[in-house]
């Protein structure tokens, strides 16, 4: 698969989340009411659409989710994790705000968390293993 395409032949939705870092924190997002997964928290991203690579489709995701502009870092990890809605391939990155403000449209709420404590939030479960890495990630670098 390339990653412009947003779907694989197997019927994989091709998404990608930004961890946005600040500080010994990342941004964590909760789902809204009424979506999937509503109430759980997650890496702020989106679907990847047609003729977009990862990181056109983050840079866009979150300009329209958090009203901000970001420079998108390394790559952390690519999952897959099958839901009942369908199966998702979550592709994460390192990202920090460059312009604005991250606010929430989309999300019930956006909130700054130490990297430390970040397995104390009920996460969606494409994103544990983006979690898991960034915390030792993080702990290797001390």
């Amino acid at each position: 698969m390339n990653a412009r395409s947003p779907h694989h032949a197997s019927g994989l939705i091709d998404v990608v989340g930004a961890v946005i870092a600040r500080d010994s924190t990342v941004l964590a997002a909760r789902r809204g009411h009424g979506r999937a997964l509503e109430g759980m928290w997650e890496f702020p991203g989106g679907k990847v659409e047609t003729n977009e690579t990862h990181r056109s489709a983050l840079e866009r995701e979150i300009l329209e989710e958090l009203g901000c502009g970001i420079t998108i870092g390394d790559h952390i990890v690519t999952t897959t994790h099958a839901y009942p809605f369908g199966a998702v391939r979550l592709s994460t990155y390192y990202a920090v705000v460059e312009q604005g403000r991250p606010r929430p449209s989309e999300h019930a709420a956006l909130q700054w968390v130490e990297i430390s404590r970040l397995m104390e939030l009920n996460w969606a479960p494409a994103d544990v293993p983006a979690v898991r890495k960034v915390i030792s990630q993080s702990q290797a670098s001390r």
